[in-house]
């Protein structure tokens, strides 16, 4: 049985790590019995390059006793442009071993960031470059990742990577795969050349199976082509179970009609412009129950379901063990989790937008965040998501203020950020109130205060003169409304040809949810895969979707800001401070 390549780094750098405790001149001056506890206290009274040396000391005797966690901290707190040579190599290798041994990634990109500086052997310096791209992985950067993990293949040839390279290249968007295509080594591009023949299957397996084997023979040598990913593999156990027919369920009738007739136009446009074989069948949701909306699906003969729409259907069908067909349900039902067996859930969720501006909040350094939302149930559920979110990384809610969308924003932006300042603030909003609430930080003297909103305050229309006044505003949309600053560009849009059918006809009030419908259909014809792939994603219109672990698709979201008036993308540094290569 092949033992996998991480157990081997891991073993080799544990041995590596303590043979520098041993050896490294300079470092270890004490016995290893001494107190960590009162190096950190001398520490406190030692020039710095001095201090760091005993709290990398201590850090190593907190690991060795096992005290991994105070060890982590301690470690993490080092400055190690103050150490030398060995010294900050060997912090290196006790940062990222604690970092991986404790699930905490962040702790391992920190102790990667300099790599190429440090002096280690080249083994190390390997298993460092790995262990960074996994890190990089699990924080959601597959451009660093991919490129770091690239690296160590290419000087390994090593198959026990493609699993985590096939990751990472799967969620590269565009503009980080046509920065991946500069590099002119035959595995790189063996890799993306693959990446390319996954996406342009667009869900048809039998196609894609086919178009692997030609690339398969002329890639012998490639180490995918050697052993392939596990999530390709699996895809030849899906070969024959392609969908062909699709009911979907929306109703045509009462409160829903309007949104679900925009659905359906997305979902009718995406069927005409997509390749495959596939049938549309359209039920009226509004004329029975669940039960018999389910016989009529599959007395026409429908292998999968889309809809139902309406909230209270779909708490129905969560709360059942499985559901009659496969199905993706248009909205998220009421319980915590999904427990149906062959459900997916699927929705354009205002809650899920907060939870991701919480999450960018706190990765862009900010530790205390003001809310300002609508004083209505929608501003408080969306509120409560972000709240919920950004407690659970550690911040601090200096001021949540609910404002009322008929009065001026003065008074509620006001209270938002009054004593305690916050260092943040997020904003949930229509176009008419947003506009109002960056003139009015300027007044109160908070212009420099970072402003996070959800995709609620663009109109979806470029108006540079109202939107002027959201100058600066970080929000996040769906890459339809924002291609240039999504994707870069019209031309590289997912599902050009139904953009620009939509596009051209839509009134914007309605286009998220055309683009909905074009999503809705490219997941329902990827539902064996979704269910026998976990990972498995979509690059979609409404953003890069992938099942939770309950089946509730999760839209990942990219991000704008406004620069005179119009969304712009936001140019941020690698996670390494800077672009350099990992």
């Amino acid at each position: 049985m092949r033992i996998p390549t991480r157990g081997l780094l891991a073993t080799a750098l544990l041995a590596l790590l303590l043979a520098g405790c041993a050896t490294a001149p300079g470092i270890v001056d004490r016995v290893t019995e001494d107190d960590p506890a009162r190096l950190l206290e001398q520490a406190g009274q030692q020039e710095p390059a001095q201090a760091a040396r005993s709290r990398l000391e201590a850090a190593d005797i907190l690991a060795r006793q096992g005290e991994r966690t105070q060890a982590l901290r301690v470690a993490s707190d080092i400055d190690d442009s103050l150490l030398e040579g060995p010294q900050r190599a060997r912090w290196a290798l006790l940062l990222a071993d604690l970092g991986e041994a404790l699930g905490e990634p962040q702790a391992v990109i920190q102790a990667t960031r300099n790599l190429d500086e440090l002096a280690l052997e080249p083994a190390q310096a390997r298993a460092l470059r790995e262990r960074m791209g996994l890190a990089l992985l699990a924080e959601d950067e597959p451009a660093g990742a991919a490129r770091a993990l690239l690296r160590v293949q290419a000087e390994t040839d090593d198959v026990a990577l493609n699993d985590p390279i096939w990751e990472a290249l799967i969620r590269m968007d565009h503009q980080a795969i046509s920065a991946l295509a500069q590099d002119e080594d035959a595995l790189t591009r063996g890799w993306l050349e693959l990446t390319e023949l996954y996406r342009a299957s667009g869900g048809d397996i039998e196609r894609f199976l086919e178009r692997l084997e030609e690339w398969r023979s002329r890639n012998g040598r490639h180490p995918a082509a050697r052993q392939l990913p596990a999530d390709l593999a699996a895809l030849g156990e899906l070969r024959g179970l392609e969908v062909r027919h699709i009911a979907v369920l929306l109703p045509e009738s009462g409160p829903l009609a309007r949104p679900a007739a925009a659905i359906a136009e997305g979902m009718r446009t995406q069927h005409r412009n997509s390749s495959g074989d596939i049938s549309l069948s359209f039920i009226d949701a509004a004329s029975g129950d669940l039960e018999s909306l389910y016989r009529e699906a599959e007395r026409r003969g429908a292998q999968v379901v889309i809809g139902p729409l309406d909230k209270d259907q779909v708490s129905q069908l969560e709360a059942r063990d499985r559901v009659p067909l496969p199905t993706l349900a248009l909205n998220y039902g009421h319980a915590k989790r999904n427990s149906a067996d062959g459900l997916f859930q699927y929705g354009l969720s205002a809650e899920d937008e907060a939870r991701q501006a919480a999450l960018r909040t706190w990765r862009d350094g900010h530790r205390r965040a003001a809310l300002l939302v609508p004083d209505n149930d929608w501003g408080r559920r969306v509120g409560e998501a972000f709240w919920n979110e950004w407690q659970a990384l550690g911040g601090e809610v200096t001021n949540a203020v609910r404002y009322n969308p008929g009065a001026p924003a003065t008074e509620s932006t006001r209270r938002a950020i009054s004593n305690p300042r916050p260092d943040a603030l997020f904003l949930l909003g229509l176009p008419d109130y947003a506009r109002q609430v960056p003139p009015t930080l300027d007044y109160f003297n908070a212009s420099q205060l970072p402003v996070y909103a959800t995709s609620h305050l663009f109109e979806g229309r470029i108006n540079p003169r109202l939107d002027n006044d959201l100058n600066d505003v970080q929000f996040l949309d769906i890459p339809w409304q924002i291609p240039e600053a999504a994707v870069g560009g019209v031309e590289v849009l997912p599902f050009l040809d139904s953009y620009r059918s939509l596009r051209e006809e839509s009134d914007p009030t309605v286009f998220r949810l055309q683009a909905m419908g074009v999503d809705a259909f490219e997941l329902a014809r990827r539902l064996p895969q979704l269910q026998a792939i976990p990972g498995s994603e979509v690059q979609g219109a409404t953003g890069t979707l992938r099942p939770g672990s309950d089946g509730r698709i999760e839209r990942q979201l990219p991000w704008a800001r406004f620069v005179n008036g119009v969304p712009q993308p936001i140019l941020i540094p690698g996670i390494f401070g800077d672009e350099r290569t990992p």
